[in-house]
């Protein structure tokens, strides 16, 4: 028990801050297409020349800098394209120097890993808390050589980190690699080039509040009409006034069209994307927009009713409702995905699985309750080993795109996401709920338990179940003894602190920290007139 870790808080998950929809663009015409091409080719390239510019500024870029790179790119496109482009290069400077700091932790932890192992003698028994030693001098020797690559990659990460380069590749990386593994991938060459140049365009737009229908550089009026500012190398393909080109497709959002319709008719800021599916033949247009910071209720209110503890796994999601005392509620509920396939079918299987779970809370009108997953630093082969089965698994679980999706439907629902730090609930849960919940008719399953232990640690509950002695074996005859410490009580799913006393025989008998004074009271009742009498604890071999 010494070896548990600090039990994190539980918290009530923020709502989502952003809104995005999108609508497929129907009916377009050949020269709409050429159009589109043309100019998503054009600003694609300014987006690439100033993307190299904001990555060479490096840690020295700052507000002079950009307006500088701004006024670089307005004379080949136009002022809201070029703030459009620069804060796009930003944005993804930036998301590169996240990825390059967790990918210089994920290369710490491999460093530590392999240095434990190698300072134990070969053929060490690991632990439940750290992994032993090689299991031969061959692949002992084998790490020794993983050791010096890991210890390089990381002295590189780090110089670029310390000297702000990045590296970053506009269409994809991975489709870059493609490029070499045409036929492993199924592609022709022009198919390739054809995604390649789809991924490198340039036509998205942000939103600017106060102007009309809230964006000025691609429009979209509230009958679905939609038209692109055009820069000013490409002003002779206009259709209408003012620059500007006409689509013959017209778009109706299905889903938040309402939303969108209000924004737009006020006038306030809808940001604007055109991209190209050329694996379908499709063109898409897609609206975005900030709305407040949903409210969320205080954890007490979400425990108030009880809540319906939910358990994430590879292929399914594990519920079982709760009341307010923690004990669980009716039958265990099972809500199954396929997670192979596309990714249009992995994120419709998630969206089918979240919207029959959040159904299911919504009848009862009770809280969610999640474990706050992240995987980053649990996938490393220096962690786990030749465990690939294990490593497959906690892989293909999709704990980000759960999370994001659940945060973002129960808003809408108006249920709250309670989230609960998932040390131990697979394994206490299994240990302390498993046999008792299950019954002739009724097979508890490891997960179904994980949920009940989610459960009851988001309600601020004790996991273990401990089972007071028989009323004849209490000190205190049918005392205060009871099976849960309470709510209030801190640190109650942590090691108990080590208590002096005569049966753990850090102090002599009758001095522990409990004794209290039985110098104070004789054996008959009366006070003492002799010498103090003391009453020594039972051996402990009883």
């Amino acid at each position: 028990m010494s070896g548990l870790r600090k039990i994190g808080a539980t918290f009530v998950v923020p709502g989502p801050c952003g809104i995005a929809v999108r609508d497929r663009l129907k009916h377009l015409t050949a020269e709409d297409e050429r159009v589109l091409r043309l100019v998503g080719d054009h600003l694609g390239t300014l987006a690439s020349r100033d993307l190299k510019a904001r990555c060479a500024a490096g840690l020295e870029h700052d507000a002079e800098l950009w307006a500088e790179r701004k006024r670089a790119l307005t004379p080949g496109s136009s002022s809201r394209w070029a703030g459009s482009i620069t804060k796009a290069s930003h944005d993804q400077w930036a998301l590169a120097r996240r990825g390059q700091l967790a990918h210089i932790q994920h290369l710490e932890a491999g460093v530590r890993t392999i240095e434990h192992r190698l300072s134990l003698p070969v053929g060490e028994a690991g632990s439940r808390r750290a992994p032993g030693g090689y299991r031969s001098k061959r692949e002992w020797f084998a790490k020794t050589r993983r050791l010096h690559v890991l210890t390089d990659r990381l002295d590189a990460a780090r110089a670029d980190w310390e000297a702000g380069r990045v590296g970053v590749v506009r269409g994809q990386k991975r489709l870059l690699n493609t490029r070499h593994h045409l036929r492993a991938a199924g592609l022709t060459q022009e198919q390739w080039c054809a995604r390649w140049r789809a991924g490198r365009r340039f036509l998205a737009a942000d939103g600017e509040s106060g102007k009309r229908f809230g964006n000025e550089t691609i429009r979209v009026t509230p009958d679905g009409e939609v038209s692109v500012k055009l820069p000013a190398p490409l002003a002779y393909l206009a259709n209408a006034p003012h620059g500007r080109y006409v689509l013959a497709a017209t778009v109706a959002f299905a889903h938040r069209g309402e939303q969108w319709a209000d924004r737009i008719q006020t006038n306030r800021a809808v940001a604007y994307r055109i991209h190209e599916d050329t694996i379908r033949g499709r063109w898409y247009l897609t609206a975005s927009w900030t709305i407040p910071p949903v409210k969320t209720v205080p954890l007490a209110t979400a425990r108030t009713h009880g809540l319906v503890g939910v358990d994430t796994n590879a292929d399914h999601l594990a519920a079982w409702r709760l009341d307010t005392h923690g004990n669980p509620v009716g039958e265990p509920c099972r809500f199954d995905y396929d997670l192979s396939g596309t990714a249009q079918h992995r994120d419709a299987q998630i969206r089918h699985a979240l919207i029959r779970l959040l159904h299911f809370a919504r009848r009862h009108g009770l809280a969610i309750a999640v474990e706050d997953l992240d995987f980053t630093a649990e996938k490393t082969r220096e962690k786990h080993g030749r465990r690939k089965t294990f490593r497959k698994l906690i892989s293909g679980m999709p704990t980000a795109r759960l999370r994001a999706r659940l945060v973002s439907m129960a808003a809408e629902l108006g249920i709250t996401i309670v989230a609960v730090d998932p040390a131990y609930t697979s394994r206490w849960g299994a240990q302390h709920w498993q046999k008792p919940l299950t019954t002739k008719a009724r097979k508890t399953t490891r997960h179904d338990a994980a949920a009940v232990a989610i459960g009851r640690r988001a309600l601020g509950l004790s996991i273990r179940r401990r089972t007071a002695p028989p009323p004849a074996h209490r000190s205190d005859e049918q005392g205060h003894r009871t099976v849960q410490a309470g709510s209030a009580a801190p640190g109650r799913e942590e090691p108990r602190p080590r208590i002096p006393g005569p049966r753990t025989r850090s102090v002599r008998a009758g001095y522990g920290a409990k004794a209290g004074n039985q110098d104070t009271q004789h054996r008959s009742g009366c006070p003492a007139e002799h010498e103090p009498w003391h009453q020594d604890s039972l051996p402990l071999s009883l």
